[in-house]
């Protein structure tokens, strides 16, 4: 399938180039961990042993409470449901864009649970719709995502409904909806899909919004996740739900700081997963692979993630998305819209950020053409230029 890679080859170099600096920071990340396996043995009386991959959620998670003491769960009575909905997540598109949202009573939806509002421009011309069903439910699956209930289209002139679904947990009856931190990035993720629909002016729904590269459709979101912290945004909305206090500023402070530890190894295991999806779907008609695990092996050492502890996220005998999972030589796509997203984000952090303008450039060249147009050509329209890689390296700890 058409994808922004265009071909193998650019995909090889990208994850070429990420591929070192990560296998070097997993490797001095191993390193430190078997300085807490040592300690803590010898601590206990007990021989040490070798840090193995079962090992490194436990002992990571231990080196970041010492280095960091980063607890996210007391973020969550700063959380609160609608505030972070109305004075989080709206209030950003609205400076970005200046539209507006209007929970609308009496559109009934498919479920008590989904609510309904009206999107306006500035202009009080309407946007569309936008539903969004937080909770979770027996009847509702897993996970959290952006459906398109209606696609614009200039041509059949519909109105445009965008559907989010987040699986968050309903409090006793009285109580208000705290968020986890997860929840909250997530909340600003999928609204990044929701934006990416409500803004589409294409001709034919089949190139509405998302409707474009697997590659290329989650950068939007991704892009959208930068508001959650953005400080304006954060001290409007991240206020205590029974004080009204603001979120202590250690909180936030040791997050941020925290937010590129243990990235080698997540970077690592990662990649390794996308370049043996790469290197399955690279395999010639007369090549003969007689042993699975000699295939892997080998396809890792030579783009030298071969680092001891660190395995592939998902190995070749179990890796559903390269197989049956609709990511056939496509895995690499996560890390792909990544690149175009953090360059983006710096782009916003160079031009004044939060702006009306910022955000009219980023909705006209970009969110608004969808799949109608070359979205290299769009991203070059935005930017000036084509995506950088070193702005991601920077963001996970990578770069020199």
């Amino acid at each position: 399938a058409d994808q922004t890679a265009r071909t193998p080859e650019a995909v090889a170099d990208m994850l070429g180039r990420l591929a070192p600096a990560a296998a070097r920071n997993a490797r001095a990340e191993a390193v430190e961990l078997q300085r807490v396996i040592d300690r803590t043995q010898e601590e206990r009386g007990e021989p040490t042993f070798e840090l193995a991959a079962w090992d490194w959620a436990f002992y990571s998670e231990k080196v970041r409470t010492e280095r960091y003491d980063v607890d996210t769960e007391r973020m969550r009575p700063y959380l609160e449901a609608e505030r972070v909905l109305h004075d989080g997540v709206f209030r950003a598109a609205t400076a970005l864009y200046g539209v507006t949202f209007a929970e609308r009573d009496d559109i009934v939806a498919y479920h008590p649970d989904a609510r309904v509002f009206e999107v306006r421009d500035e202009d009080g011309s309407p946007v569309g719709l936008y539903v969004l069903d937080l909770h979770t439910r027996d009847s509702k699956r897993g996970g959290a995502w952006m459906n398109p209930l209606i696609s614009q289209s200039a041509l059949l002139d519909t109105p445009t409904v965008v559907l989010n679904n987040l699986n968050v947990p309903k409090p006793p009856a009285g109580q208000p909806t705290l968020l986890s931190y997860d929840e909250t990035n997530t909340l600003f993720h999928e609204f990044g899909h929701a934006l990416h629909g409500l803004f589409a002016r294409v001709t034919y729904p089949r190139f509405a919004g998302t409707s474009v590269f697997r590659d290329f459709v989650e950068f939007p979101s991704q892009v959208n996740e930068m508001w959650m912290l953005w400080p304006e945004i954060l001290a409007s909305y991240a206020v205590h739900h029974e004080t009204g206090e603001p979120m202590p500023d250690d909180l936030v402070a040791a997050v941020q700081a925290s937010s590129a530890f243990n990235e080698g190894f997540l970077t690592s295991e990662y990649l390794g997963a996308a370049l043996l999806d790469q290197a399955w779907h690279r395999i010639g008609v007369d090549d003969d692979v007689e042993d699975v695990d000699v295939f892997q092996a080998e396809a890792l050492a030579a783009v030298g993630l071969d680092v001891p502890a660190v395995l592939p996220r998902y190995a070749s005998s179990y890796f559903q998305h390269t197989f049956a999972g609709g990511y056939d030589a496509g895995y690499y796509s996560y890390i792909w819209s990544e690149v175009l997203d953090a360059d983006t984000v710096r782009w916003f952090h160079e031009n004044g950020g939060l702006t009306r303008e910022n955000g009219d450039r980023f909705r006209a060249r970009l969110l608004g053409v969808g799949g109608s147009k070359d979205p290299l050509e769009a991203y070059r329209d935005f930017r000036g230029r084509d995506a950088v890689i070193e702005p991601l390296l920077a963001r996970r700890g990578l770069a020199d």
